[in-house]
């Protein structure tokens, strides 16, 4: 049930949206293990000429970037799991990007099972029952 928030610094289109959402599902599947039908992800897309790096522009850098935030319960991977998971999604969204900010950021957030949840239950009670 992991939630995704990505800001990515691409123009938006259904191209895009598919190509990161389809990658991401692909990755958090299969390395992390999580389910697909309880992964949710929203894209913002951000304009290279509203993102800064080292006090310049994107657009200035002629670099594409992103932000990626991934919030999942606490104890369900392990430290080896997450670096082959930010290793792939790094390398994913470079072939979807372009020629990428090496500053682009990944943040897999363990979030403690009674402090999290979806559908009104937390994971803590998904867990017990």
């Amino acid at each position: 049930m992991p939630i995704l928030n990505v800001k990515v610094s691409i123009e938006k289109s259904p191209e895009a949206v598919a190509a990161i959402s389809d990658m991401l599902l692909e990755l958090t599947s299969s390395i992390l293990g999580k389910k697909r039908e309880v992964t949710a992800i929203a894209i913002q897309f951000i304009d290279p000429d509203s993102w800064v790096i080292g006090g310049r522009l994107l657009s200035e850098q002629k670099k594409s970037s992103f932000y990626f935030d991934i919030k999942i319960t606490d104890e369900t991977n392990t430290k080896d799991e997450k670096a082959r998971y930010i290793s792939a999604v790094y390398e994913g969204f470079g072939r979807i990007l372009g020629d990428l900010h090496e500053e682009s950021y990944i943040h897999v957030e363990d979030v403690r099972a009674a402090s999290y949840g979806y559908g009104g239950r937390t994971q803590e009670y998904r867990y017990h029952h």
